[in-house]
């Protein structure tokens, strides 16, 4: 299977990116987007001396600007006819204070959220044309809201309420998908959230602040982080199962609970059609990319 992980060099994308490199023989193709040549690079030597797959490939893309995300989804569509699987991860986590892109857009909001709303469109049809059904696994984790009258935070801002936005915002924008593609008749395309039962870790322990640094050691020593190689093992199967068992779980909301997927009730505000359209349209007009336009006018007609 062909699979585009972004966020690939650090936690649960390089786990994913690991595990998957390895399984089924070295048989999957996998695609990691990431920022930086040189992680990226070193990420592919690393997870090759691991497995001895080399069907490993880079893709440049700083998803803080819209412009790297029309290179990158021109670059895929000029490369390859069909992806298999794609796992929407990248995302910014702690930072000391509010960093506006240069679309002027609160980063954490654009990162986690809008940019991989914008790729994630424009390669449906890759998707589409996946022989074993195409499914996008989304990273999220539970609760957060929308922000509406200022969705990019110029007033108070706070790393956290920025993360949980953006989740709620892929969630909403999966369950969105997953209604789109379900009124098809023959629907070939899953879309499904996962959150990890226990944190991974990674990177992030070295741009924390010393408390929280402390903190996080103590949690890791009392069980409370997996590596990312665990998270990767766990997470594997929902990228190469069958079409029948990933369409199961389309739309759903779903962790790894006592050596199994669960699914984790979703909240009323996500599950709401009005938001779900109203953040819709607003990441459209944040976008302001008439082929995303097209394609997104076209999925609802």
């Amino acid at each position: 299977m062909k699979i585009l992980v972004t966020g690939a060099t650090n936690g649960m994308g390089k786990g994913v990116s690991k595990i998957l490199a390895g399984s089924d023989n070295q048989s999957h193709e996998i695609i990691l987007l990431c920022r930086s040549e040189k992680s990226g690079l070193e990420t592919i030597k690393e997870i090759e001396n691991a497995t001895t797959n080399k069907k490993l490939s880079l893709l440049l893309c700083d998803l803080a600007k819209l412009s790297d995300v029309r290179n990158a989804v021109n670059e895929i569509q000029n490369k390859h006819k069909s992806l298999d699987s794609v796992f929407i991860n990248a995302g910014l986590g702690y930072a000391a204070g509010r960093v506006e892109t240069e679309d002027g857009m609160d980063s954490h909001f654009q990162v986690n959220y809008l940019s991989q709303f914008m790729l994630t469109l424009n390669l449906l049809n890759l998707l589409e044309n996946s022989e074993n059904g195409g499914r996008i696994i989304f990273n999220v984790t539970r609760g957060g809201n929308i922000i509406w009258d200022d969705m990019q935070m110029k007033n108070g801002w706070g790393y956290e309420k920025g993360i949980h936005q953006a989740m709620a915002a892929k969630r909403m924008f999966l369950i969105k998908l997953h209604n789109l593609y379900k009124m098809r008749d023959s629907s070939r395309v899953t879309f499904i959230g996962f959150e990890i039962s226990k944190t991974v870790w990674s990177n992030q322990i070295n741009i924390i602040p010393l408390y929280m640094k402390t903190i996080a050691t103590l949690i890791k020593f009392l069980g409370g982080f997996i590596s990312i190689d665990e998270c990767g093992s766990i997470m594997a199967p929902l990228f190469t199962e069958s079409l029948e068992e990933s369409l199961k779980r389309s739309g759903k909301f779903i962790t790894w609970k006592k050596n199994k997927f669960s699914e984790i009730p979703e909240d009323n505000f996500v599950l709401d059609k009005g938001n779900q359209d109203r953040l819709w349209k607003a990441s459209l007009a944040l976008c302001n990319d008439l082929k995303t336009e097209q394609i997104a006018e076209a999925l609802c007609n």
